[in-house]
C-alpha cells in the first residue's frame, strides 16, 4: 500500500490543476482547523480544491508541500483495512526533509469513502505543521457528531452547483450594475441558458442528449453509491421509485403516509420510518431538499404536509418522467436552489385564510423574506390570487415588502402591507447573490 501511495502523491507533481471558473465561494482557513467542502456530486467540489491548490502555488508555496489524494480512486481502497496512518508515511519517505521543517498542505476527496477518518485529520492537526482542506458529498459532516469527533477543529463550508452569476462567468458575460441594454439583453440571452443547462459545471457547454445522459449518471451514483452503499439499503428499488416520484413531483406537497402508501401500491414493503430515513438521506446527499410549513410549533410543522425541490431543476427535467413537472414548478425549484445557497432557514407560508406563499427565507440578520414564484401574471385571475397571497401573509407577519418572481415580468405594487416587487428570475438571482457579497 505504501508503494501505491508514494506513486499517487508523485503523479501529483506531474498533474496539471483543472481549475475552470473561479467560484464565488469564500472560505477561510483558520490554523487548527480543517476547512470542510460539502456539497453534492458532481457540484464542482474537486475543482474548487484544485484552484485552492492553484492559489498556494501563486503564493509561492513549493508544490511538492502540497498533497492531494481522491478517496474515489479505487488504489486507494485498502486503506480502509491498513488506515489512513500510512498516508503520512508515503509522503514522508518521499520526502524526509520536510519532517517537521515546512508546512504540509493536505486535499482530501471526498474522505468519507473512508470509515472512521475524523480522528486521522484531527490527530494531523494536532501533531503535525498542517492546514488540511477536505470534501465530501456528506451534509453528515455537518452535524455535531462531526464536530464532537475532531473537538471543534473543522469548519464547514457549503458548495452548490453553479450560481446563475458563476455561469455568467463561464459564459464571459459581463454583469455589473450599471446594466446598459446590451448588456441586460446579453444577460436575459445566457439566462434562457442557464434555464435548459442548470448549474452542473460538466453538463454547461454540452449538446441536450449528452447532458440528459450525464445527469441521469449523476442520478444513478447518487441513489447508488451515496445511498445504497452507504447505508446498506435493502429495498434499492423501493428508493428508485421514491426518488422518481419525488423529482416527478418537484415543488409539490407530500407526507410520509402518502409515499408510504405510493410505494405499497408499487408492491414494496416498506414501513413509515424507512420512507423518513430515505427522505434524510436524500438530502444528506444534496439531492433532494425539504420545506416545512412556517409555524412556532415544531409539532405542528412536522403534521403538516411538506414541500420537496431537487438540488438542480435543469436535473429534475433530465430524470423526471415529463407527466408532472411544468415549468411553473422548475421556476420555483430555482428560486429554491438560489435561496438554498444562501441559507438553511426556508419554509412556505399559509395564511390565516389558507392562501399559500411559496417561501418564507429567515436570513442570517434574522430578517425574514416573503417570495412568491409565478410563471407568469398576465391572466387577471393568477395575477389577484398572487397579490393576495401576498399581501396577507405581508400584513400577517408585519413585513413592509414582498417579492414575486416570474419568468419575464417586472413591476412594482404598492398595497396596504406595504410594497411587492415584481421580478424577473435572472435579475432576482443577481440581486439575491449581490446583497450576500
Amino acid at each position: 500500500m505504501i508503494g501505491v501511495l508514494k506513486e499517487i502523491i508523485a503523479d501529483l507533481q506531474e498533474l496539471k490543476f483543472e481549475t475552470g471558473v473561479q467560484r464565488h465561494l469564500k472560505v477561510k482557513a483558520i490554523s487548527g482547523k480543517a476547512t470542510i467542502c460539502i456539497g453534492v456530486r458532481r457540484g464542482g467540489k474537486s475543482t474548487f480544491m484544485f484552484q485552492l491548490m492553484q492559489q498556494l502555488l501563486d503564493n509561492g508555496v513549493p508544490r511538492q508541500n502540497i498533497l492531494y489524494l481522491n478517496f474515489f480512486d479505487d488504489r486507494l481502497h485498502k486503506l480502509q483495512q491498513e488506515g489512513l496512518g500510512l498516508i503520512l508515511e508515503a509522503y514522508y519517505s518521499l520526502y524526509p526533509e520536510k519532517k517537521n521543517a515546512e508546512k504540509l498542505y493536505c486535499f482530501f476527496d471526498e474522505i468519507q469513502a473512508i470509515p472512521n477518518w475524523e480522528p486521522f485529520v484531527d490527530r494531523l492537526i494536532r501533531t503535525e505543521d498542517c492546514q488540511i482542506y477536505i470534501t465530501g458529498s456528506s451534509a453528515r459532516m455537518l452535524s455535531k457528531e462531526i464536530a464532537t469527533q475532531m473537538r471543534g477543529r473543522a469548519l464547514s463550508w457549503e458548495m452548490f452547483p453553479f450560481t446563475f452569476k458563476e455561469y455568467l462567468d463561464y459564459k464571459g458575460i459581463e454583469y455589473a450594475s450599471p446594466l446598459s441594454t446590451k448588456k441586460r439583453l446579453l444577460i436575459q440571452k445566457a439566462f434562457e441558458h442557464y434555464w435548459q443547462v442548470g448549474g452542473f459545471p460538466e453538463v454547461a457547454n454540452l449538446q441536450k442528449h449528452l447532458r440528459v445522459k450525464i445527469h441521469q449518471e449523476y442520478f444513478q451514483a447518487i441513489l447508488f453509491r451515496d445511498l445504497v452503499e452507504r447505508y446498506d439499503i435493502s429495498h434499492p428499488k423501493a428508493l428508485l421509485d421514491l426518488a422518481h416520484w419525488l423529482v416527478d413531483n418537484t415543488a409539490s406537497l407530500y407526507s410520509i403516509n402518502s409515499l408510504t402508501g405510493y410505494l405499497k401500491s408499487l408492491g414494496h414493503r416498506v414501513p413509515k420510518s424507512a420512507v423518513s430515513d430515505y427522505l434524510e438521506w436524500f438530502e444528506d446527499a444534496y439531492f433532494l431538499f425539504t420545506t416545512r410549513i412556517f409555524d412556532a410549533s415544531l409539532a405542528r410543522a412536522n403534521t403538516n404536509p411538506k414541500k420537496i425541490y431537487c438540488i438542480d431543476h435543469s436535473l429534475v427535467t433530465s430524470v423526471a418522467s415529463g407527466i408532472l413537472v411544468n415549468s411553473g414548478h422548475l421556476l420555483e425549484n430555482l428560486v429554491f436552489t438560489a435561496l438554498r445557497r444562501i441559507g438553511q432557514h426556508i419554509y412556505y407560508y399559509k395564511t390565516k385564510a389558507g392562501r399559500e406563499v411559496d417561501f418564507i427565507v429567515q436570513k442570517s440578520d434574522r430578517s425574514r423574506m416573503l417570495v412568491q414564484v409565478c410563471e407568469s401574471m398576465a391572466r387577471a385571475q393568477t395575477r389577484k390570487r398572487e397579490i393576495i397571497s401576498l399581501t396577507e401573509a405581508m400584513a400577517e407577519l408585519k413585513l413592509k415588502s414582498g417579492t414575486i418572481v416570474t419568468r419575464n415580468e417586472e413591476e412594482q405594487i404598492k398595497v396596504d402591507s406595504g410594497q411587492i416587487s415584481v421580478v424577473p428570475a435572472w435579475r432576482f438571482l443577481l440581486n439575491l447573490q449581490e446583497s450576500q457579497e
